[in-house]
């Protein structure tokens, strides 16, 4: 067992050094922006589609297979990227991002046809799940231990950001679809530009033997009056704990006594998808349009989703620390699946007509409340505290495709669901999998909140991972 992991707090490390800067503030900047430009080109799909069916004159199977060619490419995006930065370094990672971003974006909004345009999506998707590896990461080891929490979590919000100006962007009918996804390009290209002022991480430094650069970076996002022997020394502790693991990367989450954080991060991140989430981000205009209702409506409709998913992970975001991350996802996920049933209820009774539109719209947006302030808080924060030191590249990435790949297998398959069986019947499945979910977590995932990053690898290796496990 490593004797010193990353989550460990530092022991006398200067006070000054904890002191926020500007540069620290300018890598949280990159890592929104990063963020941001995940929810907006994810999102803005579900407003676009109604003008894209129009140009193109296409029917339901091409519009899931341009929404679905982002998540395709952020899969690959998300494996790649994970290796990229491990080889090659948080930072030079970014800058391909950005890069990518920017490409993805204005070939996406210069496509003739279908074909163009999904494979312009499949290269932002790269981008888009690249920033989802590495982005966090990145503010995590650049930023004060005090706050470094708070930093990375300005990446999770951005994402509601970036899907409540998609939508409100859909919402106004005013912006050509092929204008509203180039827009994208203008956040990349200051992501980029921003990066280009950054130092490298200075963990990956000391890592791959750089001691002298680690320092150099260290320097340049601390207060010019910082200590920083206490900092690099702990720097290069986590760095000698890494290579002494007997258990490391890929190869050991292969490993018995890995494999239950394994189960629980992959099996988390597959159900933040299966809760019906981006049923709703992507395709609300477009079911609720199929059924009647008017562009107008169903596009505001998205604009109030939109705000409830950014003003509940705000919620979520802030008791989730005094709540517990097992107790408020068992807690959300029934009413969730409860929210589904009546969704599916007004379309298999007929009751979906204008007089239920107010009804509707309220049980959307409790849906949407209880699923983005719970489970989907879950997806990503597992991922950085889960799984050892050693493995934790590797986990992260993992859980991320296995997400990724969900996402891509609901987008794809969808509408076509709802014509097989119908609407109310596709709600219903949905409430089905978050109570499956439900009896999954309950068995499955322990409470870590509270517990530091060395208690939860102490569990793990004594093979006490089960919920009751960490009652006491």
């Amino acid at each position: 067992m490593s004797q010193t992991r990353q989550g460990r707090p530092a022991t006398g490390a200067s006070a000054r050094s904890d002191r926020l800067t500007g540069s620290v503030i300018v890598v949280a900047l990159v890592s929104a922006v990063s963020g941001l430009l995940y929810g907006y080109d994810t999102g803005i799909i579900s407003g676009a589609l109604l003008q894209i069916g129009k140009d193109f004159d296409i029917g339901h199977i091409w519009e899931q297979v341009i929404a679905a060619s982002i998540l395709v490419g952020a899969v690959i995006g998300a494996l790649t990227c994970s290796r990229l930065a491990e080889r090659r370094g948080r930072h030079g990672t970014l800058l391909l991002i950005g890069i990518v971003f920017v490409v993805g974006s204005l070939a996406a909004s210069l496509s003739p046809d279908p074909i163009t345009l999904s494979l312009s999506r499949l290269v932002l998707g790269f981008a888009v799940g690249g920033a989802t590896q590495t982005a966090p990461v990145y503010v995590a080891e650049l930023a004060p231990t005090a706050y470094r929490g708070r930093l990375v979590l300005f990446f999770q919000i951005a994402i509601g950001v970036g899907i409540v100006i998609a939508t409100i962007i859909g919402a106004a009918e005013i912006i050509d679809w092929r204008v509203a996804i180039g827009m994208a390009a203008v956040p990349a290209a200051i992501m980029f530009a921003l990066m280009l002022k950054l130092p490298e991480s200075p963990r990956w430094l000391a890592r791959e033997g750089h001691l002298d650069r680690a320092r150099q970076a260290l320097t340049r996002v601390r207060p010019a009056d910082s200590d920083l022997s206490d900092e690099i020394n702990e720097i290069q502790e986590n760095v000698r704990a890494e290579r002494r693991a007997s258990t490391r990367g890929w190869a050991g989450l292969k490993a018995a006594w890995v494999r239950p954080a394994l189960v629980v991060g992959c099996g988390l991140a597959i159900f933040t998808q299966l809760s019906g989430i981006e049923m709703i981000v992507y395709y609300t205009p477009t079911i609720l349009t199929d059924n009647g209702f008017s562009d107008s409506t169903a596009l505001r409709v998205s604009v109030a989703l939109g705000l409830t998913y950014l003003f509940a992970q705000l919620i979520g975001l802030a008791i989730i620390d005094r709540v517990g991350r097992r107790r408020l996802t068992l807690l959300t996920l029934p009413c969730s699946a409860a929210a589904l049933v009546v969704l599916g209820s007004f379309f298999v009774t007929g009751n979906d007509g204008k007089s239920m539109i107010p009804w509707i719209i309220v049980t959307l947006v409790a849906f949407m409340a209880f699923t983005a302030g719970g489970i989907q808080l879950m997806g990503w924060l597992t991922g950085s505290e889960i799984y050892p030191l050693a493995t934790r590249a590797a986990g992260a990435a993992a859980q991320s495709a296995s997400l990724w790949a969900t996402n891509v297998l609901i987008t794809l398959t969808l509408l076509s669901t709802m014509k097989a069986i119908g609407t109310g019947q596709t709600f219903w499945m949905y409430a089905a999998f978050n109570v499956i979910a439900f009896a999954f977590l309950y068995r499955k995932m322990p409470e870590l909140t509270g517990r530091s990053l060395e208690q939860i690898e102490e569990h793990l290796e004594q093979g006490k991972f089960k919920p009751a496990d960490f009652a006491a």
